[in-house]
């Protein structure tokens, strides 16, 4: 198997210190069209879809391999030992900011820093911890995407674009979340949404930032000063961009964050 051509890989830039970039839910390569180019001139740019997604290869989606985070964690460390690359600066949305973390995780050496745009190691509130949902919540989230996958996406996507004044932003997602396919989406919601990876936080070898912004539906503020608590090496920026997607709503102010944390 070509795992570059599986991934949907895209290699770009000028430069030599490797930048990849892993998209979220209901979300592909081309969410990154706003920061990605702004790092070409000093990096070599990485951008790939998760199998399911984008241009990825349907045909290699396995829905044993893909019941956990693991297989998506499998498979962007192939990408990264593809190409060679090291000492490298993983950026990931959502939940591809779980996948950075277990990634950094399982090969410390390969990784210099994390970019954890909007992260939440775990959805569902369990006793003091707020993770924006309840219990019930998911599980009614759940079966609205089994029965009606688009009509949730259309309904929904807006709402976690979060920037209600910019409709162009809630139907770009809208359309990217249309374009999935609806059986994939429904069992990587599953994984996205189940997870708990709290633990898992405190273990992460490597230096993070963590992107939080305003008045975020899928993870609260709460969980953005979780995370900065229990990462052992982490810093945390409030944004001023609203909504769970600040690479697509606000590129400008998450570039300018990187690029502060990576030259701190």
């Amino acid at each position: 198997m070509n795992v570059l051509q599986r991934n949907n890989v895209k290699v770009s830039g000028s430069g030599t210190r490797p930048i990849v970039f892993a998209h979220g839910f209901g979300c592909d390569l081309n969410a990154w069209r706003g920061v990605a180019p702004r790092f070409e001139g000093d990096h070599r740019v990485v951008l790939l879809d998760h199998v399911g997604a984008g241009g990825s290869d349907l045909g290699a989606y396995d829905a044993q391999k893909y019941s956990s985070f693991d297989g998506y964690v499998d498979d962007l460390l192939e990408v990264v030992a593809a190409l060679d690359l090291h000492d490298v600066i993983l950026v990931g949305h959502s939940a591809a900011a779980t996948m950075a973390m277990l990634a950094a995780i399982r090969e410390p050496s390969r990784f210099a820093s994390l970019v954890l745009v909007s992260p939440s190691p775990c959805f569902i509130d369990d006793g003091d911890y707020v993770g924006g949902f309840s219990r019930d919540d998911i599980e009614g989230l759940l079966e609205v995407l089994d029965s009606n996958f688009l009509g949730w996406s259309r309904a929904t996507a807006p709402l976690i674009m979060g920037n209600v004044n910019r409709p162009e932003l809630g139907d770009e997602l809208t359309g990217s979340f249309c374009r999935t396919d609806p059986d994939i989406a429904r069992r990587f919601a599953r994984v996205v949404f189940l997870s708990d990876h709290r633990a898992d936080v405190p273990r992460c070898p490597v230096r993070a930032l963590v992107l939080q912004t305003q008045q975020d539906m899928i993870a609260p503020i709460e969980v953005g000063h979780y995370m900065h608590r229990h990462l052992p090496q982490s810093e945390l920026v409030l944004m001023e961009a609203t909504g769970h997607c600040p690479h697509m709503s606000a590129p400008e102010e998450t570039t300018r964050a990187i690029q502060a944390f990576l030259s701190a």
